[in-house]
C-alpha cells in the first residue's frame, strides 16, 4: 500500500510509518517461509531425492527454481551453455541470472520499459560484456521467433524460460525453430491436474493479478509431448513448471505427467494477496 503524499506532511512521522510498512513486509514475507517449510516438512514428495522439489534452492529465482534448474543440468549436462528468457523481470529475480554465476551466457527479452531500464541498471557490466543480450520487446506468437534471429539465438541453446503471465502457452507453441534442451514455463496451478485449460489467446492481456492467464498443467504436459518434451516437475509453490527432451526423460521421476508432478497454488501462503478468481474466455485441449 502506498502512503498518500500531500504538499505538507509531517516528514519524521510518515519515516516512522514508513518504516513500520517495510518490518510489516518483511514479517509476512518470514511468516510465508515458514508456513511453506512446515508444509514442506509434511510433504513426502519434497523429500524424494529422485524429484526435483528436495534440490530446491533460491539465489535469484523467485521461488526454489535456482536450485531445481542445477540439478537438471547436473543429470542431463550441458551443451553450450546458453539460456533464453523472455519476461526476464528487473534483472535481478528470474530463472536465469544465477546460470551467470554457472559459466553460462544468454538473452533476455523485456517489455515494460520499467523493468528494461532496471536491467540496464541492475546488469550494466553483464551487457557491457556481452554475457547478456537484452532486446526490450513485448512477446507475441507472431514475432517470438524473428525476436530470437535479431538477437541471435542459436537454435538448439541449453536452456528457454517462458514468464509473460498470459500468453506463454501460444508463445511456445509458436516456437518451431528452435529447440531447447530444456524449458522451464509458467503454469496456471489455480486448476487441477485433471483439467487442460487455456486462456484465449488475446494480444492485449494484461495480468491484473487474477486467475485467468496462461494455461493449465495438463494443458502444458500435452503442448510438450507434440514438441517432443517430457514433464519431470514443478516447484513446491505451484508457479513454474520444468521439461527436458524426451531422450532425458529417464533420468527424472516418473510417470512423466501433470498426475504426478502437479503442485498446487502455494506462491501466496501467508499473505492476504490471494489471486481473485477470474471467468475469462479460455479454450481446451
Amino acid at each position: 500500500m502506498r502512503l498518500p503524499l500531500s504538499a505538507k506532511y509531517d516528514k519524521p512521522a510518515y519515516e516512522t510509518l514508513r518504516k513500520i510498512r517495510q518490518q510489516q513486509a518483511q514479517i509476512i514475507e518470514l511468516m510465508k517461509m515458514s508456513m511453506l517449510q512446515q508444509q514442506r516438512a509434511t510433504c513426502a514428495r519434497a523429500h524424494d531425492p529422485q524429484r526435483l522439489l528436495v534440490h530446491e534452492h533460491r539465489t535469484f529465482s523467485q521461488h526454489g527454481e535456482d536450485g531445481i534448474i542445477a540439478e537438471i543440468f547436473r543429470r542431463i549436462g550441458t551443451t553450450n551453455k546458453v539460456f533464453v528468457e523472455f519476461g526476464a523481470g528487473n534483472g535481478l529475480e528470474n530463472n536465469t541470472v544465477a546460470l551467470l554465476c554457472r559459466g553460462f551466457t544468454g538473452f533476455w527479452i523485456e517489455g515494460g520499459t520499467e523493468q528494461a531500464d532496471a536491467i540496464r541498471k541492475n546488469c550494466a557490466p553483464f551487457l557491457e560484456s556481452g554475457a547478456i543480450r537484452f532486446k526490450q520487446a513485448f512477446v507475441y506468437p507472431e514475432n517470438i521467433e524473428s525476436l530470437f534471429g535479431d538477437l541471435g539465438v542459436p537454435e538448439k541453446p541449453d536452456l528457454l524460460s517462458i514468464d509473460i503471465d498470459g500468453n506463454d502457452y501460444w508463445v511456445w507453441q509458436a516456437i518451431t525453430r528452435f529447440r531447447p534442451r530444456v524449458v522451464v514455463a509458467e503454469y496456471n496451478a489455480n486448476y487441477p491436474p485433471d483439467v487442460s485449460w487455456i486462456m484465449k489467446y488475446n494480444a492485449k492481456h494484461a495480468w491484473n493479478g487474477g486467475t485467468h492467464y496462461g494455461a493449465s498443467l495438463l494443458a502444458l504436459e500435452k503442448l510438450g509431448a507434440s514438441k517432443g518434451y517430457a514433464l519431470v516437475g514443478c516447484d513446491f509453490t505451484g508457479v513454474n513448471a520444468f521439461f527436458v527432451l524426451k531422450e532425458f526423460a529417464d533420468k527424472f521421476a516418473g510417470p512423466h505427467t501433470a498426475a504426478n508432478h502437479y503442485e498446487p497454488p502455494r506462491s501466496r501462503i501467508g499473505t492476504s494477496q490471494w489471486s481473485a478468481p477470474v471467468l475469462g474466455e479460455f479454450v481446451s485441449e
